[in-house]
């Protein structure tokens, strides 16, 4: 967790892009269950998260110019914190979180219609669920009650502000995304040691996920990625059912998270250590086209041509393997790469691992 200035910060500078009379609302993210009674580990919302620092479900921040900033939470339970856990308490919220107010959860319709009376515009990311079904609620009650509908008149998306924020690192950020790289790395050399033939798909994920916890991060950044022989053909493949077979590569795509910092690496290796003539051919292509993206990764330079980059020489790489017809650049404008490489060069990483912000600005790319 960040000190509390950090969040404190990020909420100030937020406010300074609202307009007056304006209020913001963001809702944490909600326990889901896995079946009956069993539910899946919980992970805070991204968007809170960075607001707040605050890790438990069901709470809402409200926040706006010229307003303290205040906290909705679960209030304390003895009885039910036996089975579930520990709770704040909004008794705390102003010394733990450094949150102007913390109240009970169930005082929230009743402080958003005062201070829904006075407000023109409320902000909410609108792909979140929960956030809008409050301010839907709320909005409504409000309608019941009062004929003056002309004081609350617009809704925005809060996104626009949060991802622009958000896609910009601090320093302390970028080091802990650099932890979260090296955590990633250390779970990958892990696999690569303990693959062999027969081992399942998902062994060789629980020897990735072992060294993640075992190197200090909590949880995986997204499910882990196993796939022998075709299964690796398959972008997102998550069943991880076949065994691993001896001539074959394999493809794992995995990544550990570091305070809500996600890890994302992707490598490919022969299951049995040593790669056919075919197989190292092209994995030095992709390795080439790799070297040379990553080296227009500079400041001044954009994500496309590092896209480019990559493209280019795997489409070079693949009519000399006589994989695809050339000349290169007509091969180039009809995409006759698409077959075999039909996704982009890379994404932003942050609290998401697919992670928010405009790849555009004003209409030139990033």
């Amino acid at each position: 967790m960040f000190s509390l200035h950090v969040y404190q910060e990020r909420r100030q500078r937020l406010k300074a892009l609202m307009p007056e009379k304006s209020l913001a609302i963001v809702a944490a993210a909600a326990e889901v269950i896995r079946n009956r009674d069993a539910e899946y580990p919980f992970r805070q919302s991204s968007d809170f998260w960075y607001l707040t620092g605050f890790t438990e479900p069901d709470a809402v921040l409200v926040i706006g110019p010229g307003q303290p900033d205040r906290l909705f939470v679960r209030p304390k339970h003895p009885e039910q914190e036996v089975w579930t856990g520990r709770r704040m308490g909004p008794d705390y919220v102003k010394h733990r979180l450094g949150i102007d107010q913390g109240y009970p959860l169930e005082a929230l319709d009743t402080e958003l219609k005062t201070l829904l009376a006075e407000i023109a515009w409320v902000e909410y990311p609108f792909g979140c669920q929960k956030s809008t079904a409050i301010v839907d609620q709320a909005i409504k009650a409000k309608g019941l009650r009062s004929r003056r509908s002309d004081l609350l008149s617009h809704r925005a998306d809060l996104s626009r502000h949060l991802s622009q924020a958000r896609l910009i690192k601090s320093r302390q950020e970028i080091d802990i995304m650099k932890e979260a790289g090296r955590i990633s790395a250390q779970g990958h050399i892990a696999a690569m040691q303990a693959c062999e033939p027969g081992m399942t798909e998902d062994q060789l994920a629980s020897v990735v996920e072992h060294q993640f916890r075992m190197d200090g991060s909590p949880s995986i950044a997204y499910q882990t990625i196993v796939g022998g022989g075709d299964n690796a053909c398959i972008l997102h493949y998550i069943d991880r059912t076949d065994r691993l077979r001896s001539g074959d590569l394999v493809l794992i795509d995995a990544g550990c998270e570091v305070l809500g910092y996600a890890g994302d690496i992707t490598r490919t290796f022969p299951v049995n250590g040593s790669f056919t003539n075919a197989q190292a051919e092209l994995y030095d292509l992709v390795l080439n086209a790799q070297s040379e993206a990553i080296a227009q990764m500079v400041v001044g330079k954009s994500i496309k041509l590092f896209h480019e980059t990559a493209v280019r020489r795997l489409t070079e790489g693949l009519i000399e393997l006589n994989i695809i017809e050339g000349p290169l650049e007509l091969a180039l404008e009809d995409k006759r790469y698409l077959p075999y490489y039909m996704h982009g060069t890379g994404h932003f990483l942050g609290l998401d691992v697919h992670d928010v912000g405009a790849y555009e600005h004003e209409g030139q790319p990033v």
